[in-house]
């Protein structure tokens, strides 16, 4: 997993996120995965289904960055949606259903006690 596959998913440059946002992003998205999951995970060394959930809640995370919303686990805010860099982007409800649908893949089912 790159910086780079990060921004791909929303078409922008390191211009408009800079690796060193974009790295704290993966690594606070890493760490929402294995609260969710209850799994230690680790970027560098993980599965590819755990690579695009990280990927793509990054990629939400650069994002709320990008128009000054805020990002606190898998609690968005999205401020101004008019930022110009961001007319290629997929809608944010594409990519988050997307990590919704990932996530329930993902996580230990439950078994409930009668």
């Amino acid at each position: 997993m790159s910086v780079d596959d990060v921004r791909d998913v929303i078409n922008v440059s390191s211009a408009e996120v800079p690796d060193v946002k974009v790295l704290k992003m993966i690594k606070r998205a890493e760490v929402t995965l294995e609260l969710e999951t209850g799994k230690e995970i680790d970027y560098n060394n993980c599965t590819d289904a755990e690579k695009e959930f990280i990927t793509v809640l990054a990629a939400i995370y650069a994002i709320c960055y990008l128009t000054g919303g805020s990002a606190v686990g898998l609690s968005f805010s999205v401020g101004d949606q008019n930022v110009s860099v961001l007319g290629k982007a997929p809608p944010l409800d594409v990519l988050q259903g997307e990590l919704n649908r990932m996530l329930g893949r993902m996580r230990e089912p439950t078994v409930e006690m009668a």
